[in-house]
Formats: C-alpha cells, structure tokens, sequence
C-alpha cells in the first residue's frame, strides 16, 4: 500500500512565501495609495481570479494540497485505481481542515484525476496515465553554415544549416513543402485570432492580465503628467522604470543601478542590440537545442551561424556539453535561457549556472541570458539567474514584462555593461526610444506594489492550467506520448510517438481552428519531427477541452491511408 503524506514534502509544498526577505524597499514605492487592482478585471475575470486566489494575492491552501496530491500521482506514488490517504489523515499530515482537505479532493475529481467511491473514499481514476520525460538529445549540431529557413517536409534530408537561402528546398517551391520561416510565420499569424482555440499562443490569456489598473494607471499618466507621456523619452529609458528594475535585479542578487539599465521594446530587441554589439555576420553563436524560434530568426537575420547543444527537460544544458562545443568550434557569443526554457521549461541548477557562467568568462565568451520567464516560477522563490553569477562582467541580462503584465506594451530591458555606449547606439538607429506612456505605466504599476501580488495570481493560474494540460494529455493522447514537468514558466514539450510528424498535425489543428507549435521550427536542424509545445497561458474551458480531444484524435497513430473521414 502507498504510504501516506510524509510531512517534509508537506512542507516544501505549502512553503510559498520566499525564503529571503531583502532589507531594501522598492524605489518610491506608494504608501497607502489607492489598490486599482481590485477591480482590474471584468466580472468574468474576477470570477476566474476568486477562484484560484485569496483576496491578498495568496493561492487558497486548498491548491497546496491539490498539487501535493497530483504530484504524487504523477510521479507514481498512486497508481491508477489506489486509495489515496483519507480526508482526515490529510487534515493530520498537512495542518488543514476538513472542508479544505475536501475542496481538494473535489477539484481534483472535477479534473477526472480522482473518483469518490461511497463509503470508500477518493481513488485515483484508472484512465490516469503517468507520461514520461521526453528524452534529451544527446548531439552537438555544428555551424554547417549560416542559418537559413530549410524545408521542413522531408524528413530524412539534409540539416537545415545546409541549405542557402535561394536553393529550392530553402524556398519550399516543391508541392506541399513550406521552409521553417514560413510555418513561423502561419504560427504568428494565427496568434491574434480570436477565432482560435491556441495551445500555440506564448502571451497569458487577458483574464490573468491586469488589465483594469493598468488602465486606471494610465489615466493618471495623462492627466497629470500629459506633457511626459505626449514627449520622447531618453534613449536609455525612463528613469523611474529603470530604478524599479535595477531594485528588482537586486533582489535576484544581481548588482544594478538605474545608469545599468536599458529599456529596450521586449526581450527580442534586447537580444538584437546584444547580438549586434558582440557578433559580425558569419559568427559562430552556441544556442540551446530546442531553442525559441525567434531566437533562431534573429541569428538567420544576422548572417550568424548556430551551434546547437541539447538540453535536457529537467536540467538543461549540461557543462560538459558545452565544454565539447566551445573546445570544438570558436564561439563569438552563447544565447542560454537557464530558467524554464522555451519550449522544454528547463530550469538549470545553481550549480551548473555557476560552472557556465565561469567557464565562458575564462574563455572570454559572452553569455547572453533570456530570462524572460524567471518570474513564472512555481516553486517558494524564484531561481536565480545567470547573471547572479557573473563576476567579471560577462553575462547580459535580457528580459521583459511581456509573459507578465502586458504582451502589447513591448516593455523589455538588458544590462548591457560594458558596452552600454554601443547598444545606445544601435538602439538610437532602430527606434529611438520606446513609448513613453506605457514606461510610465509599467513603472508606477512596480512602485505600487502591484506586480508581485498579480505575479502570486499568475503563477497559481499557470501551474493550475499546466496541470489540467498534463491531465488531458494523459487522458487523450495515444499510447507512447511524453511529455515535461516544468517547475515554471508556460510551456508543455510534448513528444508523440515515433513517425508521428507534428508539421501534420499543426496543419491538422489549424484547419480545425486550434493553434499549437510544431517542434521543427525551434531547431535550425531536422529535429523535434514528433515534437509540440503547448501553451498553458489561458484558462481552461469548454473549447479547449473540446480541442484537446480532437488533438488526441488526430495525434493518433495509424497510417494516414487508415485515418478516419474528415481527417486529411
């Protein structure tokens, strides 16, 4: 028989608070100033947020033992069809009362993860089925030649760092090819469509966004400060936005100041600027294998070459494999997204930050760090990033407020360093500052105290929803499908079965008005045929429940000649 709750996982599950409290207060934060966060949502939203929040932000304890229970279940503890411990002995082993314990079991029946038996108690249902990790490539991926958007209909063909740019098979001219560029673009394409249901979609749901401060915060703007808001602001930033995120830096053990720090429009014209400062065309530039698709169009627009190396789902990228790709090829620059990659989640361990980041810096490699999902984190605080670790100045930071608060204020900032002249430079020629109503939006919503509350709301909506995902897919995925554990950030990276070719099924979905992200295009090489990631942004309802069905249906594998009608 399964033991019962232990009492130390109970409360590593229950701590939330952080573990350390800086001495520092946030720059010019408002005391006693009017909350707008309370009625930043419509009813409906409130509904949702009452939900899966207390009214001070906090997730409701029921939650804690809701996780608990299912990450047993998940890691094999309960099996399909055990008894799970009974309601008292949960109220014994986790200091809860008997209405939480049961509110618990009741969200977690309502999931169809667990069955209340009469006079038995709650069991686990036997349609649950534990998905395993997928595997972690293994291979380091040589810069051939620069990237270039490769065919992704042929299977067995060359890499796609073989291809030039105006072959045949780069520009997908045969019947039925489209090239990696062109289904990046059919996935951006469908990210605004109403009309969707999208797994594909890397911005949260407007019900999880606060939207109603953020409007009640940009009336102020313009009415007392119109002549700011109407004017260009500085190159750098705005001021007030930039001590707010030099403050939170510091709390991540960063050393950062306001003159550091430089606002840039999101993490992508960060990661441009950064590129631009430390590469020329032909570079070789080591990424991690799966890597975010922009990532690999920046390098493409940029005439650099890619060096893939694997990252594992639970750690990342190894420091031995990097070690063999920077002793093997020379490296002008190396993009890593330590915490919770796009699209495995990957969260690096401290320790293997630490032996990075001083490894590169012996080498005098540049580190370029996307960090945009570091506040997503599940777990009681957030990882720390690379950039904690630098010592001699060789890590830029790059990151944004678009996962968090506001996808369409284009709100991201680096710390460029020592080549903050530079980056002013370059960012004076591609835009010349970024909009200065919404840095001041941005900033006054920080100073008031309201991010880290709406951070507690999201991170309990996200983990809730990746949960209700991981459920769905072991209820309606065929046999074989593996899929991640991330301790944060957004995204599930799903592996079907062997020969399933998940460019199909992204068309498969598309035409069917569901929206989810084909593994191929976040290599530069042909990888990730039976790969997809899906978003666990949004919040759960009848469509995607229905969408989810028809994803299993289609993911099924049989040969396309045996596929039911209506299913090209």
């Amino acid at each position: 028989m399964p033991e019962p709750f232990d009492k130390a996982a109970t409360l590593m599950t229950t701590n939330t608070r952080d573990s350390k409290q800086s001495h520092l207060r946030p720059p010019h934060a408002s005391q006693g100033s009017h909350d707008p966060y309370a009625t930043n949502t419509t009813q409906a939203t409130r509904t949702t947020a009452t939900s899966q929040t207390s009214m001070n932000g906090e997730p409701f304890r029921y939650h804690h033992v809701e996780r608990q229970v299912l990450t047993m279940i998940e890691s094999g503890r309960y099996n399909p069809g055990d008894k799970l411990p009974s309601l008292r002995s949960v109220c014994t082993s986790m200091g809860v009362s008997l209405a939480t314990a049961n509110h618990a079991y009741m969200e977690l029946e309502r999931k169809g993860i667990v069955e209340a038996r009469p006079r038995s108690g709650f069991f686990v249902r036997k349609t649950v089925a534990h998905l395993p990790l997928p595997a972690a490539q293994r291979t380091i991926s040589g810069p051939d030649a620069p990237v270039k958007p490769a065919t992704l209909a042929r299977v067995n063909g060359t890499g796609p760092g073989d291809c030039m740019a105006g072959d045949s098979m780069a520009g997908g001219s045969e019947a039925g090819e489209e090239n990696r560029t062109q289904l990046i673009q059919k996935v951006l394409e469908a990210v605004g469509n109403t009309r969707m249901v999208s797994f594909g979609c890397v911005s949260p749901d407007p019900a999880l966004l606060p939207g109603k401060a953020l409007a009640r915060i940009m009336q102020d703007v313009l009415r007392f400060s119109p002549g700011q808001a109407l004017a260009y602001e500085v190159i750098q930033g705005n001021e007030h936005l930039r001590r707010q995120i030099a403050w939170r830096a510091q709390q991540c053990g960063l050393r950062a100041e306001a003159d550091d720090v430089l606002v840039t429009a999101g993490a992508m014209e960060a990661l441009y600027i950064t590129l631009r400062c430390l590469t020329r065309p032909g570079d070789n530039v080591v990424i991690q294998s799966p890597t975010y698709f922009c990532f690999i169009q920046l390098l493409e627009n940029l005439g650099l070459r890619a060096i893939e190396v694997p990252s594992s789902p639970e750690h990342g990228v190894s420091p031995a494999a990097l070690r063999e790709a920077i002793s093997k090829y020379s490296v002008a620059a190396c993009i890593l997204s330590a915490n919770f990659n796009n699209p495995d989640g990957a969260l690096m361990p401290d320790a293997a930050k630490r032996e990075i980041v001083s490894m590169l810096a012996e080498r005098g490699i540049p580190l370029v760090e996307d960090d945009v999902a570091g506040d997503v984190h599940f777990g009681p605080s957030r990882p720390a990033p690379l950039k904690a670790f630098d010592t001699r100045g060789t890590v830029t930071l790059c990151s944004s407020f678009s996962k968090t608060i506001a996808p369409g204020y284009r709100a991201g900032w680096m710390l460029p360093g020592t080549f903050m002249s530079k980056a002013l430079e370059i960012k004076a020629t591609t835009n010349v500052c970024c909009p200065s109503p919404t840095q001041m939006v941005i900033a006054e919503f920080l100073g008031q105290g309201l991010y880290e509350r709406h951070l507690k709301r999201l991170r309990a909506a996200t983990e809730r929803q990746m949960q209700t995902v991981r459920h769905q897919l072991a209820t309606h995925f065929p046999p074989g499908t593996r899929v991640t554990r991330p301790e944060g950030g957004a995204f599930l990276w799903v592996a079907l079965p062997e020969g399933m070719d998940s460019v199909r099924l992204f068309n498969q979905a598309k035409a069917r008005d569901i929206l989810i992200a084909p593994g191929p295009i976040f290599t530069t090489r042909d990888q990730y045929r039976n790969y997809i990631r899906l978003s666990c942004c949004g919040v759960w309802n009848e469509s995607m429940q229905q969408a989810m069905c028809t994803l299993g249906q289609l993911a099924a594998p049989q040969p396309l000649s045996q596929r039911p009608d209506g299913l090209p």
